[in-house]
């Protein structure tokens, strides 16, 4: 609530709106049924404007209009701010502390006002006034379309295409338009004006003048919606449709899931002489559609999702939310799909990094796995190469299952009694402290330049500290696939991470070189 300043003011006549202004703001709020104090308030917000253009800086300006008599008033307003806050805006702010030599109950948040000299309004200011009032109706009216539309509950725009603009797409329905833009349009499409047009609606944005409302074709909820009006038993509860992967106006792959066992989702979803996948491709400009059944086991769900493709085995890697695919070589091609179509939509769908791959080259990873395996074993463990296969052969990959798996799983392998078991567990524990100590001292050694680089956790600091990278060019000298077996990141988030370690290479900064140490 405005609180404002103790002022004696001379007893003045206030301004007067003049009776055609008054007139005029009866005839638009009967004409357009709109609020008499929508229109006052319009009036109120011209006059301010008016008022604002006297002061120099962006004062902020409050103009109260009896809405019976038409007198009117005007003040000038400081926002109260916390004291600690500071003043972002000098013109429109005032701290809390000299607020309260003003009035003392006066709270952050409220407003303090100035009682200033009214301009008149004018013949060319009641012009300018009518102005913002039609302009102000207008945006009402426009509103209430948009309300009355999205009150229906519609998730998907149905229109015609009015104009382009700028390489968008005006599409209208009824006195409501929606913007397509080109981004998500189905490429190669060709839409023309008067063309009915079908897509979903993504977001409402009253900041945009025209249409605001944004569209989208493209969008894989707009299939997700499409087969929901296709398919009853989705709108039922019997089936749901868990994700949807698209590349939009070639394929795409969607994972659907019966909550009733009597329903089978696939051939639900295909519908009768595949009638309703049908009716979702020829809405989508031939876009194909795999449809998989989607699981909870996501190993299973993997290989559902490359169908056609068949595959012979799956090495599931939690860490890195990763998996390796086996196919043989009249499955290779197929796995991948065109251009890398198909493995590309399986991993969108599953939200797994899937790596395809043929028995040789499995073959030759876990050769080389088994390798390094065998090698820490025989280093860390202290033992022969006939007691780090056997470690290996049962499963075991890293020192810490040695060390901390249940006893009993160990106590089981044949070849190992429990004074051995003991003995390997000790040495496990004994080399995953020494590591734990030589790490720590690792970290310590790394720059403070090198800490402090945006988007480095203390858990890649760790890693490429294991890597002997301590300093900013030490990590600015790496290449992205050095970067990525370092860390195991993406290849976009290697190159960024490098790009930031590279940027005092160009700004003259040295920090990068003097190893400074924390």
């Amino acid at each position: 609530m405005a609180k404002s300043k103790k002022v004696v003011e001379p007893v003045v006549a206030l301004p007067t709106m003049n009776r055609e202004m008054l007139m005029l703001v009866e005839a638009i709020s009967r004409e357009k049924n709109v609020e008499r104090d929508v229109v006052f308030g319009a009036v109120e917000m011209a006059l301010a404007q008016a008022t604002k253009k006297l002061f120099e800086g962006d004062v902020d300006i409050r103009v109260a209009v009896d809405r019976d008599s038409g007198n009117y008033e005007t003040f000038r307003r400081w926002h109260v701010v916390p004291n600690e806050a500071g003043l972002q805006l000098p013109d429109q702010e005032m701290l809390h502390f000299e607020a309260l030599e003003q009035i003392d109950d006066i709270e952050v948040d409220d407003y303090i006002e100035e009682p200033i000299e009214s301009v008149p309004i004018g013949r060319i200011g009641a012009m300018a006034a009518k102005q913002v009032i039609l302009q102000k109706i207008r945006d009402a009216e426009r509103e209430m379309l948009l309300n009355d539309f999205m009150s229906r509950g519609d998730k998907i725009f149905v229109g015609t295409v009015k104009r382009m603009d700028k390489g968008d797409i005006i599409v209208e329905s009824g006195r409501v338009e929606g913007r397509l833009r080109r981004s998500d349009m189905i490429p190669k499409e060709n839409l023309r004006t008067g063309d009915r047009v079908r897509a979903m609606i993504m977001e409402v944005d009253l900041t945009l003048r025209g249409a605001p409302i944004i569209l989208s074709r493209s969008a894989p909820e707009y299939m997700i919606e499409l087969f929901r009006q296709e398919v009853p038993e989705i709108e039922q509860g019997l089936l749901e449709i868990k994700s949807c992967a698209r590349d939009p106006g070639s394929r795409a792959k969607i994972a659907v899931l019966s909550h009733d066992k009597r329903v089978d989702p696939i051939g639900t979803c295909v519908g009768v002489r595949g009638t309703r996948v049908t009716g979702v491709t020829n809405e989508l400009a031939g876009e194909r559609v795999d449809i998989v059944l989607w699981s909870d086991d996501p190993a299973q769900f993997v290989i559902g999702a490359l169908a056609p493709a068949n595959v012979q085995s799956i090495v599931v890697d939690e860490e890195r939310h990763a998996m390796d695919v086996v196919v043989d070589e009249e499955n290779l091609a197929i796995a991948i799909g065109r251009g890398g179509q198909n493995v590309r939509l399986a991993s969108d769908l599953t939200g797994w990094k899937i790596n395809i791959m043929d028995a040789a080259e499995s073959a030759e990873k876990q050769a080389g796995e088994t390798t390094n395996s065998r090698k820490l074993f025989m280093e860390k463990l202290d033992v022969d190469e006939e007691i780090a296969d056997i470690l290996i052969a049962e499963g075991f990959t890293s020192l810490e299952e040695v060390a901390y798996v249940p006893i009993q799983e160990m106590l089981d392998i044949e070849s190992f009694d429990e004074d051995t078991v003991n003995e390997l567990r000790t040495r496990a524990k004994d080399a995953l402290l020494t590591m734990e100590i030589v790490h720590e001292e690792s970290v310590d050694d790394v720059s403070q330049d090198l800490r402090d680089l945006d988007g480095l956790t203390l858990v890649l600091i760790g890693k490429l500290a294991d890597g002997g990278i301590h300093t900013l060019d030490d990590l600015a000298d790496l290449a992205v696939d050095e970067l990525i077996d370092l860390t195991g990141q993406s290849e976009d988030e290697a190159k960024t991470l490098i790009l930031k370690a590279r940027e005092h290479w160009f700004t003259g900064d040295p920090g990068g070189d003097t190893g400074t140490k924390a």
